[in-house]
């Protein structure tokens, strides 16, 4: 069996904490897929112009969704979030929860591109904005719902699977995911 209960921060938020952080990793992720999911109406069903939909929190701070820090910061918290939690992951799960790691990383990639042109007020191949390597062929708002939609799947799919481990994927998870059955006592009697 794992030792992420005992010591250590990393060990508690694989272990005893597991559970809590997922939870409110899954709460950040679910309002960062609303902000997406509100945007895409914005254009799609109210057919504002793209620059003016920005979902709830740009329709308030429009400055905010514009900046690049923004979206480099989410992309690197859920890099963070991912690789924190991964230990936490065995067998089947764990595959699928790094499958998510592996694309957020990439994703996490062209958001640092898409920073570092914003930054040095340089723009490459031409364009007028910052854009990705893949924003080249997909436009943006297009692009980060399928990004978010490439990493989401793979993380649902690890977090269903964690909750329902197989025998042997259970006897190895130290975490508080799972609700335990107390472990048979075997009762020794004198009696035949």
């Amino acid at each position: 069996m794992a030792q992420h209960g005992s010591g250590g921060f990393i060990a508690a938020v694989n272990g005893r904490h597991h559970r809590a952080v997922l939870t409110l990793f899954t709460v950040v992720v679910l309002a960062h897929w609303a902000e997406h999911l509100v945007q895409a109406y914005q254009i799609w069903v109210l057919n504002w112009p793209r620059p003016q939909a920005r979902g709830v929190l740009g329709v308030w701070f429009p400055w905010l969704v514009s900046s690049e820090w923004l979206h480099y910061g989410y992309a690197i918290v859920m890099l963070a979030f991912l690789f924190l939690l991964r230990p936490g992951f065995v067998g089947r799960a764990r595959a699928w929860w790094s499958v998510a790691l592996v694309i957020q990383f990439w994703h996490h990639i062209e958001h640092l591109l898409l920073l570092i042109q914003a930054q040095a007020h340089h723009n490459l191949w031409g364009k007028p904005v910052p854009t990705s390597i893949l924003q080249l062929i997909y436009p943006r708002v297009e692009l980060h719902l399928f990004y978010n939609s490439v990493v989401f799947i793979p993380m649902i799919v690890a977090v269903y699977l964690h909750l329902r481990p197989r025998p042997a994927e259970l006897a190895r998870m130290d975490c508080s995911c799972v609700a335990r059955a107390p472990r048979p006592v075997l009762a020794v009697s004198g009696v035949s």
